[in-house]
């Protein structure tokens, strides 16, 4: 996995001295780590430098490269980082952090299977890494938990690596599944309560993006929700500038899908950015905050670090500008208009010192 990069350059890798070495993590298009050096030649620090946009660029100190591996998909790596903790990273773009990937989960799962009446039956598309099945697992009322992820190595490679995430893929309730989700959601005749789409981004060129299309919303996922049903998906960024890469399209989408979409966010520090969900279904979302929170005591183990009844009612009050730009969005995301956003991810590249 990745290249030996040895000098000063623009390539993406590991550069001693004071090159340029180009660095990803949920929305970048190369990536790599840049040691810094002092005058007698000496390494000083790593960094992994990620690439937001074409002249932003961001970057955060490593104490080490804990594993680095590759399937016949993507190239993968857990990373040590200074700020966020152990960092897993596929195809040079980071898909959580230790230290806040709580943030991004419990906000992809607990609104839909709270504002559910009784979820029991939950599909997960991808979310091989364990953290969204962890969180799903909480929830007291659900019975099955079906994940299916494209890639075995990286689940695999994540039962061994991810502590925190052991307990769930030992549940009972969790039956894993290594299958393209659109090829399992089409061939299964059951419903499900609640659909999760915990997809990589969609990038140009990739597979995932065909997971976000109208087609694919209307044709599969509908079809396969149970009367009452919700589908939500991870959305890409949503910042005051970022969320015209994907989200407002992704939102746009749905609305010719589905009667009831919300869509909300959350800063999540790792990505540097806001984040983006939405979540949809024909039948109304009718909790609010108080009753949010009694489902939260009643239904839930554990209690959570982020997501309460304000906070998710927060969540899906946007911006007035970025509320102005998805009332105005008229595109549908289909195969022939895909949007994507920025850069792509080549996998991370690493050198022995």
């Amino acid at each position: 996995m990745g290249d030996i990069s040895d000098g000063n350059g623009n390539g993406n890798g590991i550069v001693n001295g004071n090159g340029n070495g180009n660095g990803v993590h949920h929305r970048s298009n190369g990536n790599g780590v840049a040691h810094s050096a002092n005058n007698n030649g000496h390494r000083k620090s790593c960094w992994y430098e990620e690439e937001i946009e074409q002249d932003l660029r961001w970057c955060f100190a490593l104490n080490s490269i804990l594993h680095t591996g590759a399937s016949q998909y993507q190239d993968i790596a857990l990373l040590d980082t200074k700020p966020f903790g152990k960092a897993l990273v596929i195809d040079g773009k980071l898909q959580s952090a230790e230290i806040d990937e709580f943030i991004y989960h419990e906000s992809l799962v607990h609104p839909p299977l709270l504002q559910h009446s009784n979820p029991k039956t939950i599909f997960i598309m991808g979310g091989g890494e364990g953290s969204t099945a962890r969180e799903i697992l909480r929830h007291k009322t659900v019975d099955k938990v079906v994940m299916c992820d494209i890639d075995e190595e990286v689940v695999e490679f994540c039962k061994s690596h991810l502590v925190a995430n052991k307990e769930a893929f030992s549940d009972l309730r969790l039956q894993l599944i290594i299958n393209d989700a659109r090829a399992e959601l089409e061939s299964r005749q059951d419903g499900f309560d609640v659909i999760i789409g915990d997809l990589a981004d969609p990038i140009e060129g990739g597979p995932c993006y065909q997971l976000y299309t109208k087609s694919f919303y209307e044709s599969i996922v509908k079809t396969r929700l149970k009367e009452g049903g919700i589908f939500v998906t991870q959305a890409g960024p949503a910042g005051i500038f970022s969320h015209t890469e994907v989200f407002s399209c992704i939102y746009n989408t749905l609305r010719q899908v589905f009667k009831y979409v919300v869509p909300y966010s959350a800063h999540i520090p790792s990505y540097a950015d806001t984040w983006g969900w939405v979540m949809a279904s024909d039948t109304p979302f009718t909790a609010d905050a108080e009753e949010l929170d009694i489902r939260i005591k009643q239904r839930m183990t554990g209690e959570n670090r982020y997501l309460d009844g304000k906070t998710f009612t927060s969540a899906s009050i946007l911006s007035k500008a970025v509320r102005k730009s998805l009332a105005k969005e008229t595109q549908v995301y289909t195969e022939g208009t895909a949007r994507f956003i920025y850069g792509y991810g080549t996998g991370l590249k690493t050198h022995s010192t």
